[in-house]
């Protein structure tokens, strides 16, 4: 199957005939804008370009749902899963134990419906029902506003709400200091960031830079520090307890940290019981905040006084 080339053929590869037809009506400049495409049994086909849901009509997109609005089947839903499982549904169903795939050119499918579990763990899928493709696109230079306050050796947190930018701007980021000389080791436990293909980068990445893909934030952190010797490790979405704990052990080793939280502001990440503390001990030399994809991102100091 070839997935190499523009997004839009990327995209169409995995899907059913119908809903690849449906797709094919945009614009050819939709598909530099597309974040997501939702397919549920029954209901409209969604797609959100620039932050806006549309639907699929005959031709073309409407922003108003209405009778005109294509519903995908069950046919075709299972059609697509065929597809992007590559017809082989055995080996497809064990990876998306954690409820997503990774596909060629770093987009991630994820899946829902209804799930077979053994002592808490999704060992099967009965039925799914529904499945949502986010589609990756590298902005290569988002991070050239940020690089000037990323000194040597600045420990720094990307902090946003959902969808607003805060990966795409730490992959440009880790990119360039990559190539610009650093050995970074990335912990890309969701295969957001590099967007692995049996484990092999989709996203550029740096020519610097060595992934862990899919293994978890505190678990790689440690691991990269024993066996990768890297000038710096970026993470995404740092949350847990152990996450915390995984942070000290980079620091006393004296390798810098870049890393993103969800949040609108600094405040958010202070009423976080796990990483208050991180910003109580003024662990963070550069908080950058970002609270809408594509406006120029707030940069503040240790202290969160605005620079």
């Amino acid at each position: 199957m070839d997935t190499k080339g523009s997004i839009k053929e990327q995209i169409r590869v995995f899907l059913g005939i119908e809903p690849a037809r449906r797709l094919m009506t945009l614009c050819p400049g939709d598909f530099e804008q597309i974040t997501e495409l939702r397919l549920r049994a029954d209901k409209p086909m969604f797609v959100r370009l620039g932050g806006q849901d549309y639907v699929l009509i005959g031709q073309g997109k409407s922003e108003i749902v209405s009778r005109q609005a294509y519903h995908p089947t069950a046919t075709d839903i299972a059609e697509t899963i065929e597809r992007i499982s590559q017809y082989s549904f055995y080996a497809f169903e064990s990876e998306l134990s954690h409820g997503y795939i990774t596909l060629p050119g770093g987009h991630r499918v994820g899946v829902a419906g209804q799930t077979v579990v053994d002592n808490g763990v999704v060992q099967a899928w009965r039925h799914i029902s529904s499945i949502n493709f986010r589609i990756a696109h590298s902005v290569i230079g988002c991070g050239d506003s940020v690089l000037p306050y990323l000194y040597e050796g600045t420990n720094a947190m990307i902090i946003s709400p959902p969808g607003a930018g805060k990966t795409t701007l730490l992959r440009d980021i880790i990119r360039q200091l990559s190539n610009g000389g650093l050995n970074i080791g990335l912990v890309d436990e969701r295969s957001e960031v590099a967007g692995c293909f049996q484990g092999i980068p989709q996203n550029d990445v740096g020519l610097r830079t060595d992934v862990l893909d899919g293994c978890p934030k505190a678990t790689g952190m440690r691991m990269l520090l024993r066996s990768m010797a890297p000038d710096a490790i970026a993470v995404d979405e740092l949350g847990g307890a152990e996450d915390a704990r995984a942070v000290e052990a980079v620091l006393t080793a004296g390798v810098r940290l870049l890393c993103t939280a969800h949040g609108n502001n600094l405040d958010d990440i202070k009423k976080n019981p796990t990483l208050s503390g991180l910003v109580d001990r003024r662990v963070f030399d550069r908080y950058i905040i970002l609270n809408s994809p594509g406006y120029k991102p707030q940069i503040l100091d240790r202290e969160g006084r605005l620079l």
